[in-house]
């Protein structure tokens, strides 16, 4: 079987397909990875073949221009998209749909794949299934109210697109796999195939600072990837290290990319600094997680049982922060007034590490998880729905 994985062109949208496609791999099937120079270093980095389609893209190219000195995405005042309604977030994926689609035809026409599978946002991988007769399966990567209110939206508004492609309207998926546990999903959302979430957060070494959690003391992990600090965001993490540096009896691993870590400035003594490294080699030896709302830092730190403290900053961050907050997973701080106060940072940081409730919160979640199918279980699916 030919497995064509498509993506947009943002690496943490695919890279909840990786394991998904090492279980293909590991069944014997073909897999090719398509998509814009965005994501084929993430594939490259699982061990997964690609076919460049089309240039850079740069998805978060809005977030960054016109953002004023100094001030975070939260702090501006429009991040937060209220109510459901996602058509201001969801235009950019109807315009790279129209852009990209007859590049992802002739491929497919050339490369003659059995299944597609792609993000809900690739509304292109519909187009292509649609007009060639291929099954595609839909592969969400989270915690997602957008996927579905765009596909919607899609249908809405390329009519007159579609019409040319002689297609009658947006094709649905044949199967829709989802690696968020029920409990954390958005209730609106569409029913779905579970497929368990198997932590996988790049390559990288176990750090030896791993080994090293002092007795007596618990660890927290702060991890809010390189866009929050690109985003104006290292005024966030100073005040999370200044917060945690007030619990005495707390070791805080906070990662940083070593190109801001200068500019950090001095933190606490029971502050690390380290380069990012794989989660998944070390949140077992941690208690509690610090993170800005990205589905592989949420999903990753669910697969491991912990608490999370959620400081989210664009788009649907917010919602996996009131997700995990309503499944008991731990607590959110989701406006500029409470982010910026370090003593508030403290005090849900508290809460989140002492609460008997919210480490049985993250408890169930686990559970919950690890009761889904395996990707590897799920390749027989597969099989059958492609023929």
């Amino acid at each position: 079987m030919r497995v064509l994985f498509m993506s947009t062109p943002v690496s943490t949208h695919f890279a909840p397909s990786i394991p998904l496609g090492w279980a293909l791999r590991a069944a014997g099937h073909e897999v090719l990875v398509a998509g814009q120079p965005d994501i084929i270093g993430t594939a490259h980095g699982a061990g997964l073949n690609t076919a460049v389609v089309g240039e850079y893209f740069d998805a978060l190219e809005p977030l960054t221009s016109g953002l004023p000195e100094g001030k975070r995405p939260i702090e501006v005042g429009h991040t937060r998209v209220k109510d459901g309604h996602w058509e201001a977030v969801n235009k950019i994926w109807l315009i790279h749909c129209r852009y990209m689609v007859s590049q992802y035809l002739a491929l497919a026409r050339e490369w003659k794949p059995d299944l597609i599978v792609a993000d809900p946002l690739e509304f292109s991988a519909l187009i292509v299934g649609g007009m060639l007769g291929i099954p595609t399966v839909n592969r969400r990567w989270g915690v997602d109210p957008a996927g579905f209110p765009g596909q919607e939206m899609a249908r809405r508004t390329m009519g007159t697109m579609l019409g040319r492609l002689g297609l009658d309207g947006l094709p649905r998926p044949a199967m829709v796999l989802d690696p968020c546990p029920p409990s954390l999903q958005v209730p609106e959302a569409p029913p779905s195939q579970g497929m368990r979430y198997i932590p996988f957060n790049g390559t990288g070494t176990l750090p030896d600072w791993a080994k090293d959690k002092p007795r007596g003391r618990q660890r927290v992990c702060v991890t809010f990837g390189r866009l929050t600090a690109a985003l104006n965001g290292l005024p966030l993490f100073r005040a999370v290290a200044e917060a945690a540096g007030e619990l005495d009896d707390v070791e805080t691993v906070l990662t940083l990319e070593p190109e801001f870590q200068a500019a950090l400035g001095p933190v606490p003594p029971s502050v690390r600094v380290v380069d990012p490294a794989p989660l998944n080699l070390f949140l077992d030896t941690c208690d509690a997680v610090v993170h800005h709302g990205g589905a592989s830092s949420t999903l990753t730190a669910a697969a491991f049982g912990l608490p999370q403290l959620v400081l989210p900053g664009i788009t649907d961050t917010f919602v996996v922060a009131d997700r995990v907050e309503a499944v008991g997973a731990g607590r959110k701080l989701d406006e500029a007034r409470t982010q910026n106060d370090p003593a508030q940072i403290r005090d849900a940081l508290r809460a989140v590490l002492d609460s008997p409730s919210y480490a049985e919160g993250a408890a169930r979640l686990r559970e919950e998880m690890a009761t889904m199918a395996t990707p590897a279980q799920l390749v027989p699916v597969l099989e059958e729905l492609a023929g």
